[in-house]
């Protein structure tokens, strides 16, 4: 029997300065196997799949990988490696993912920018944390409301118990051992983060500048996402 896709959500009808995200053009998952099924609501398979796991996580060839579909990988964690040990919080983690690979979270605010008339569909492993922050850096850009930012952000721990049958079916008792605060989708992890670019120069649009984002990426952002 088909499963459906792990925690996946349209951003489409989420508010933003202007109008509201154009439902069927950017999703959210954890990690989809190539027999996911979605609800006929949301557009499915995606025609752009951006994953944000680390090399290590990847399969040879990613699960929706097919003819006429664009896979891009950008790790966020690459800062993780075996032997070292992670941070104690997710507050902590998201903090280590802006300071290593923000040059990364660029590159994933530009891949769905340059998605025009496409679905695009932002995944990691269990969607929640460098998809969480990813998705939230695109909606800040779009200006989004913090509470709705934070909204979307938690909407993960109704599908917890998803994402861990996901796992269990992955990699059984393979594994890696977490620290028990990862599992949750707490406010303050994602509140930091906002922080982070509220207290930037010019916020989080500022932030973007900083690491590389140009300026015709958020108008671009906003011609492909927007309605």
């Amino acid at each position: 029997m088909n499963e459906t896709v792990p925690n996946l959500r349209d951003l489409g009808g989420t508010p933003v300065e202007g109008g509201v995200i154009r439902p069927g053009r950017l999703l959210r998952s954890a990690l989809p196997l190539h027999d996911d099924v979605a609800p006929p609501e949301i557009e499915w398979p995606p025609s752009v799949v951006i994953d944000l796991r680390s090399l290590a996580e990847t399969e040879p060839e990613h699960p929706l990988a097919a003819p006429g579909v664009t896979v891009l990988n950008f790790p966020l964690l690459s800062a993780l490696r075996p032997g070292v040990a992670p941070p104690e919080s997710l507050a902590e983690l998201y903090q280590l993912m802006l300071r290593t690979t923000a040059d990364h979270l660029v590159d994933v605010v530009d891949a769905v920018a340059s998605a025009q008339d496409a679905t695009t569909l932002v995944h990691c492993a269990a969607g929640k944390d460098r998809t969480g922050v990813s998705i939230a850096m695109v909606l800040a850009l779009l200006g989004a409301k913090r509470d709705d930012i934070v909204e979307d952000y938690l909407a993960t721990a109704q599908h917890e118990e998803e994402i861990q049958a996901r796992f269990r079916r992955l990699y059984g008792e393979r594994r890696a051992e977490l620290p028990v605060a990862y599992i949750a989708a707490p406010v303050e992890a994602i509140s930091g983060v906002l922080d982070t670019w509220d207290e930037h120069p010019g916020g989080a649009i500022g932030w973007f500048h900083r690491w590389g984002g140009r300026p015709e990426t958020i108008d671009r952002l906003r011609t492909t996402l927007m309605e």
